[in-house]
């Protein structure tokens, strides 16, 4: 009998290190294949987001060419634009806390901060929902810097 009770506590030990395992490696994830994430990352990006990146991840007219304020209009996150030319933990710093952090001192940026606006689960849920948006190509492509 106490070979069988040993037996089930090893058992039980090896379960939840094993699912603790599964929950440590899905956290932090950005996954546009995640129907969940997606719908989720759909509301938020459309609360949040699309009023300056636009409805259908367009961005704004011109967003090339700097603003009389010296910044850049924001620039699209559909594939005409240069969101996939950056790993996901770029993009998310970058949406967390604004662009001013990462850029040169001068730099005009009109691109906010959302801490303690959206939380991590959000910001990562808005990014799986504009990565869903992109071809399987671009996604390969973008997929290739996040294991740099």
């Amino acid at each position: 009998m106490r070979a069988i009770g040993a037996v089930l506590a090893v058992a039980v030990a090896i379960g939840a290190v094993g699912g603790a395992w599964v929950w440590w490696q899905g956290r932090g994830r950005i996954d546009p294949d995640d129907s969940a994430q997606v719908a989720r990352g759909k509301e938020v990006y459309a609360l949040h987001c699309a009023q300056c990146h636009g409805g259908q991840l367009q961005g704004q007219p011109d967003w090339r060419i700097r603003l009389p304020s010296g910044a850049l209009p924001a620039p699209p996150h559909d594939v005409s634009g240069h969101t996939w030319h950056h790993a996901d933990e770029y993009l998310f710093a970058v949406t967390k806390h604004g662009l001013a952090r990462f850029a040169p001192p001068d730099y005009k940026s009109d691109m906010p901060s959302f801490v303690g606006k959206l939380s991590d689960a959000d910001i990562r849920a808005s990014l799986a929902y504009i990565k869903s948006s992109w071809p399987e190509d671009i996604r390969r492509r973008q997929e290739t810097l996040n294991r740099r």
